[in-house]
């Protein structure tokens, strides 16, 4: 009688310089059977290998560090094609990519992966793929999963220069427990129809987004952490759809969920109060810009950066080309034309797109920028712009730091150089608008070659019309809890024509100076009653007021 023994698999032991093992893994490869289980001694191994429907499990010996080193090679350090392979506590050291798996059952536990060059680990076509408590680190991307099922799950992404993990072309596996951080472009990318379940992972530190889901995806986002990115936590791009439950999302760019028309994702608990502002404040801060007095050219061109940057985020959420668009702006006009307060709100409309993550307004002067000694102005000047990453650098009268306008030495164009430099390494994190007269920017573009290419446009602020005008001082006075007589208007309309081309014109400030000696003379005329004003007394501006207050100012431009 003959019985059948199900035969425990093959063991393999590879230990260099030891009798009676196998001095290399490719000896052991060659040697073992299908199911066949490597033990691997401490040690660095300079080897790189090809399976094609291979059944192999390789481990480190209990307590050794074994390194698998391919970083000589223009190839992944293993490439599984069908069948199925499975690595426990194996370092990869690639060039090209860690490991690559196709239509291969993959399996790592305890790994580390690194490769500077393309993914640590890239997995197609896999319907089984478990990888456990592994590293992550070093990589031009991290894993990439195209085709494929399984789970990922106690596993750390780190210091990766491209996007932590991808998931694509209808990829569905669950991805749970994971930290991702330290990525210089997304956390995790989700395209092409990709259905992932992300659980109770954290995600931080990414150049972009958080999380970035495109082309139709439906991932569940579930009981996730994602602070600290450069970007929005999570972006769902036209036609995506799915759900984000019970996840928390701080320190983002704004909104903290952005989510493009056509798109449907369901958020609920936590995150629902920020799908509220989802789309509405961008919408809000253009309604502010539009609802400023006059400056329709203005309106419009920052509407059209506003547009295309938009749409280059759309491009980039759907996997599109998409050319290098530079924030930086040049305000030219007159003082008193709303430059800084049309910077401040393009700063909160590049926050609100996830182009800006601090959304701080910074805004400086010569003073600020120069130094007193060569050297110092370049530590200044580094200094302010450091300070200011992640929101908008202000310089008011920039024309002043060029050598034709400047104060006789070179410590203003120390800083314009500087700037230079500083504004092309930090492109992406700063937005800089430079604002002066028309004429003397021109002068200030001439201080250095390449000063004015970092620049997307000049905008130009007009004057205020008296009209411009006679409309700011009646908000000012509706702020203040004023009114002005309705007889005040032709008063107010002839003093602002009258002096419109005065050497030290001042447009809004002229309003401002304006309302203010208004009220001085509306204090005097009620003090003179003999009696307590009532309350409309109290909040009407006469013609007498305005008429007195335009006398002063018009002499005050005599004397300027």
């Amino acid at each position: 009688m003959t019985s059948t023994v199900d035969e425990a698999p093959r063991n393999l032991l590879v230990a260099p310089n030891q009798h009676g093992t196998f001095q290399t893994i490719g000896e052991a490869m060659q040697a073992a059977p299908d199911g066949g289980v490597l033990t691997i001694s401490e040690g660095t191994y300079a080897e790189t290998f090809e399976l094609l429907d291979r059944k192999l499990t390789l481990r480190a010996a209990i307590g050794a560090t074994v390194v698998l080193d391919g970083r000589d090679c223009d190839w992944p350090v293993l490439c599984a094609r069908g069948g199925s392979l499975t690595l426990r506590s194996i370092e990869l050291r690639g060039r090209v990519g860690g490991i690559h798996a196709d239509s291969a059952k993959l399996t790592m536990e305890g790994c580390t992966v690194s490769a500077p060059v393309g993914p640590a680990i890239s997995v197609r076509n896999c319907p089984e793929t478990d990888l456990r408590d592994c590293t992550i680190s070093g990589a031009a991307e991290g894993i990439v999963l195209d085709s494929t099922s399984g789970r990922i799950s106690g596993t750390s992404v780190e210091n990766i220069s491209g996007d932590g993990v991808v998931v694509g072309f209808g990829a569905d596996p669950a991805i749970a427990g994971c930290t991702i951080s330290g990525c210089g472009q997304r956390g995790v990318y989700v395209y092409q129809y990709a259905q992932p379940v992300i659980e109770n992972c954290d995600v931080s530190r990414t150049g972009r987004d958080g999380i970035s889901v495109a082309q139709q995806s439906n991932p569940t986002i579930r009981s996730t952490t994602i602070h600290d990115v450069r970007g929005v936590g999570i972006d769902f791009g036209t036609g995506c759809a799915g759900v984000v439950d019970r996840c928390r999302i701080d320190n983002t760019a704004s909104p903290a969920i952005r989510i493009a028309p056509g798109a449907s994702p369901e958020v609920i608990e936590q995150a629902a109060a920020a799908s509220t502002v989802i789309g509405n404040e961008l919408e809000a801060l253009l309604l502010d810009l539009d609802n400023m007095v006059g400056l329709a050219g203005v309106k419009a061109e920052v509407r059209a950066v506003i547009d295309e940057i938009q749409v280059n985020e759309w491009r980039r959420s759907a996997g599109l080309a998409v050319g290098s668009v530079s924030h930086h702006l040049i305000f030219a006009g007159a003082p008193g034309t709303g430059k800084t307060t049309v910077a401040r709100t393009y700063g909160k409309l590049l926050q609100s797109l996830g182009v800006l993550t601090g959304g701080q307004f910074r805004e400086v002067s010569r003073r600020d920028l120069v130094g007193q000694y060569v050297g110092h102005t370049a530590e200044k000047t580094a200094t302010v712009f450091e300070e200011t990453k992640g929101g908008v650098l202000f310089i008011d009268e920039a024309y002043t730091l060029s050598r034709q306008i400047g104060s006789g030495n070179d410590y203003g164009q120390e800083a314009i150089d500087t700037l230079v430099k500083l504004m092309e390494d930090h492109r992406d994190e700063v937005a800089v608008i430079v604002a002066g007269y028309t004429a003397e920017m021109v002068n200030f573009l001439d201080a250095n070659p390449g000063l004015a290419s970092r620049f997307s446009k000049t905008i130009e602020f007009d004057n205020y019309s008296p009209a411009d005008l006679v409309e700011i001082i009646g908000r000012m006075a509706g702020d203040g809890d004023y009114e002005l007589d309705g007889a005040t208007q032709p008063i107010l309309t002839g003093h602002f024509a009258a002096i419109a081309n005065s050497p030290n014109y001042g447009n809004a400030r002229e309003a401002r100076r304006l309302f203010e000696a208004a009220r001085k003379s509306q204090s005097q005329r009620l003090r003179s009653l003999g009696r307590m004003p009532d309350a409309t007394e109290l909040r009407t501006l006469l013609p007498a007021d305005i008429a007195a207050a335009a006398e002063y100012a018009r002499s005050a431009h005599r004397v300027s």
